[in-house]
């Protein structure tokens, strides 16, 4: 059997764990057991990024070990990542070493093009990096910087997507069932991207590269949390493995 392609999955600062009595780093284990069942091999990675900054060197280096990136869920995106003048009262978990790691790693990956599977915060990450803007908060009511007044948190619905998009043919539907929980949603798109995927209120739920390399996508929903029972949800995993796995072959 060939060894399983590694995959690099930043972990997420978490100030609680059942497991332990002190702060930890994880991540989702439905999102590791999807990256699994494809076929591929999750390493955690340790974010570094002293003072919000991350060295591009040492993020490329430690890159160059694995075949494909997973940039997963997690916290809100600093605003002023993005340029935004304020910070509306929702935001929430913002950490700068996370923000510095994440952003880099994304820049890192598409400049050497790594396969890369972007989940939620991962999407906000790749079009923050790419000069990109957010909204801070789409539930309605108040400081909002504009958009949809729909909420998308804590709720599932359906997402529609261009049928000649990269999205569409690997999950083989123009139209699934998304299980979502983000309050912050691309605004204006970062360079080189196009949105391949809206719901009902028009938020951009999916991503890509607009030259079509399918190496790359990019969902603002969860699949990891239906994965296990939609076809449609595991296959954007499978994707990122199978990719992983040619660039692993070739080198």
């Amino acid at each position: 059997m060939s060894a399983r392609p590694l995959i690099a999955v930043p972990a997420r600062f978490s100030a609680t764990s059942s497991a332990l009595d002190r702060p930890a780093e994880a991540n989702a284990r439905a999102l590791i057991e999807a990256v699994w069942r494809a076929g591929g091999e999750p390493g955690g990675i340790h974010p570094h990024a002293p003072g919000g900054t991350a060295d591009p060197g040492e993020v490329r280096g430690r890159l160059g070990r694995f075949d494909g990136l997973l940039l997963p869920g997690g916290g809100d995106l600093a605003p002023y990542r993005y340029g935004a003048g304020r910070t509306h009262r929702a935001v929430y978990d913002v950490d700068d070493e996370q923000d510095g790691f994440d952003l880099e790693l994304a820049r890192q990956a598409l400049a050497c093009r790594l396969p890369l599977l972007a989940v939620c915060r991962g999407l906000q990450v790749v079009n923050t990096a790419l000069g990109g803007t957010l909204h801070q908060d789409n539930q309605g009511g108040g400081q909002d910087t504009g958009g949809p007044g729909h909420g998308h948190r804590h709720v599932r619905h359906p997402v529609f997507l261009a049928p000649w998009s990269v999205v569409a043919r690997v999950t083989g539907t123009d139209k699934t069932e998304a299980s979502c929980y983000h309050h912050q949603h691309v605004d204006r798109l970062g360079e080189g991207l196009k949105a391949t995927a809206h719901a009902v209120d028009g938020t951009v739920e999916a991503v890509e590269l607009a030259d079509g390399d399918d190496r790359f996508m990019a969902v603002q929903w969860h699949p990891e949390d239906t994965a296990r029972t939609d076809p449609a949800q595991q296959r954007l995993f499978d994707a990122l493995v199978r990719a992983a796995r040619r660039r692993a072959e070739r080198e």
